[in-house]
């Protein structure tokens, strides 16, 4: 398990206030100047280095995607940095998380970030409906603006960088990398055809690149606590710490830091008590020794089911299954999850009895009225 000294998101609860007082006492934009001075490319090494992926899904190297942007942008063709903070898929809740409760983490990253990738800009690309998210959100950007974090001499830097808050409205497509862009253009969100990448001709036509929230909050503390400390979490391949996020039927959700390497097993059990289980499809589960047939499904539509009983499975292991994104949902395999259908469907003197056919794979109900 994770300990607290090497965790992240110390506020991922959202004990303390997220303001930026409160932000420096956790230790945020402590000597940015001085993270920055490191230089542009030696940032990016040290990304590198730190074996840091997308946390979004994709899970590709960010320090190799922010190497692709020109090393000299042309002043009428700036490069950009965009945020992902829509967040749609199913059961995915951990970068609201962030910024509702460490919102300083992620526009220091952003500064950082962008500096480093010769960014003018960077565009938070946020879901709809996070209405209060965005409202604090837009609180704490106006706290660093105030501050001179951000904006003209960013930090102290000698370096302009202006970070701008953009409310999507809620067409799932704008997770998409290149339909979010189309839709911060004011354009109807749709993906576009690839190439070109958004590398090459991005937001307005500019080299931009897109990250998730949770890949560039972590940045700062990367470089202050070094790559090697990253990169010594989790297992080959899949290095770091990470926000998972459980739901499903289990008896507590939650969303939690642990390192890349942790089996799921040991993730969801410890994590969410499953011996405290009062709803009637989980004591369903719960009869059955431990949850053998409990399935685990990731987020979006190319995830899969994996059964939660083998005994050593690695997050690297069922990338397949789960995306990097960290989205487990807990459920019971078909024949558990008719059991709890009929349990909940009981009601009123009438009783709804749900079939499976194995043939034309379809559920059908027989209603069947008590005497």
């Amino acid at each position: 398990m994770l300990a607290d000294k090497d965790r992240i998101f110390t506020n991922v609860y959202g004990f303390q206030p997220w303001t930026l007082d409160a932000a420096i006492m956790r230790g945020d934009w402590d000597d940015t100047r001085a993270l920055m001075a490191r230089g542009q490319d030696a940032i990016i090494d040290i990304v590198k280095a730190s074996a840091l992926r997308g946390r979004g899904g994709a899970g590709f190297p960010t320090g190799t995607k922010w190497s692709f942007m020109p090393k000299e942008p042309k002043p009428d063709r700036p490069n950009f940095l965009v945020i992902n903070a829509d967040e749609s898929e199913p059961g995915s809740c951990k970068d609201r998380e962030i910024i509702r409760h460490d919102p300083h983490k992620l526009i220091e990253g952003a500064l950082i970030a962008g500096y480093a990738m010769r960014a003018r800009a960077a565009y938070i690309y946020i879901r709809g409906e996070y209405i209060r998210e965005a409202e604090v959100l837009g609180a704490a950007i106006a706290e660093a603006y105030a501050r001179g974090l951000i904006g003209r001499n960013a930090a102290g830097s000698g370096y302009d960088f202006d970070v701008f808050l953009c409310r999507g409205a809620g067409a799932y497509i704008c997770g998409e990398e290149t339909a979010m862009l189309e839709s911060l253009e004011g354009k109807k969100g749709q993906p576009r055809l690839k190439p070109p990448f958004p590398a090459g001709a991005g937001l307005y036509g500019c080299p931009t690149t897109v990250n998730n929230v949770e890949s560039i909050a972590v940045v700062p503390t990367i470089l202050r606590r070094g790559a090697e400390w990253f990169a010594g979490f989790g297992r080959e391949n899949n290095k770091g710490t990470k926000l998972f996020q459980i739901s499903g039927h289990v008896e507590r959700p939650c969303v939690v830091e642990e390192e890349m390497g942790i089996p799921f097993r040991e993730l969801i059990e410890r994590m969410v008590d499953q011996e405290e289980l009062h709803d009637p499809l989980t004591r369903v589960l719960h009869h059955r020794r431990g949850g053998e047939h409990l399935l685990i499904v990731g987020g979006g539509q190319r995830a899969g089911g994996l059964r939660l009983g083998r005994p050593r499975l690695h997050l690297d292991q069922a990338h397949a299954a789960v995306s990097r994104d960290g989205q487990p949902l807990v459920i019971a395999e078909m024949r558990d999850l008719l059991a709890g259908g009929i349990a909940r469907l009981h009601h009123g003197g009438a009783l709804r009895h749900l079939h499976f056919d194995p043939v034309d794979l379809k559920l059908r109900h027989i209603v069947a009225r008590s005497s």
